[in-house]
């Protein structure tokens, strides 16, 4: 995962919705992003996930995003965040319902941690949230965690330790098996 032919970087985003129209409010988000600059070039699939944190709220719609971008990564954090009040998101509890979350989750191979504004690449949570990697590793299955595991690995056993807390989201909004993620 590196710099793409024309420059740009490539980069993954998490995107959750679990209010209103979550469908929507993730494609308005990637036409947001497309908008914005951010040439999205590949789509996971949807994924209905359990809350986490706060528990008593409804199931959020989850997908990550590959995509390409000539930003910097504190400049793509702001844009992500613009994209998010253009969207309707307004401050709440951490963990709370939203209409949509964008989370940069990694920027090519590089890594970063700052306070001012806060950024963390690859997102802090990243190997730990079975609602990002399911979806990432439709699209990345060679990804390796920290400790070199392949991430269906990971996912594998964040499974079997808090069970299944998310399943693949049908085209026709049914649910599929809850307790297998391909």
């Amino acid at each position: 995962m590196s710099e793409s032919a024309s420059g740009s970087t490539v980069v993954y985003l998490g995107l959750g919705s679990n209010l209103g129209d979550r469908r929507a409010h993730l494609a308005a988000a990637i036409e947001a992003l497309g908008r914005a600059g951010i040439a999205v070039r590949r789509q996971s699939p949807l994924y209905e996930t359990r809350p986490v944190g706060v528990v008593d709220q409804p199931p959020f719609l989850n997908a990550v995003v590959e995509a390409e971008t000539t930003l910097a990564p504190h400049a793509l954090l702001a844009t992500v965040k613009a994209i998010e009040r253009a969207l309707g998101r307004e401050p709440g509890p951490r963990w709370g319902p939203r209409v949509i979350d964008i989370d940069i989750l990694l920027y090519s191979d590089l890594q970063i941690a700052t306070r001012e504004p806060w950024l963390e690449i690859p997102h802090p949570q990243l190997w730990r949230r079975q609602f990002a990697l399911a979806p990432l590793a439709d699209l990345r299955p060679d990804l390796r965690d920290p400790e070199g595991a392949p991430i269906r690995e990971r996912l594998t056993r964040l499974r079997a330790a808090e069970g299944a807390m998310v399943w693949r989201y049908g085209a026709d909004g049914e649910h599929h098996d809850p307790t297998h993620v391909s």
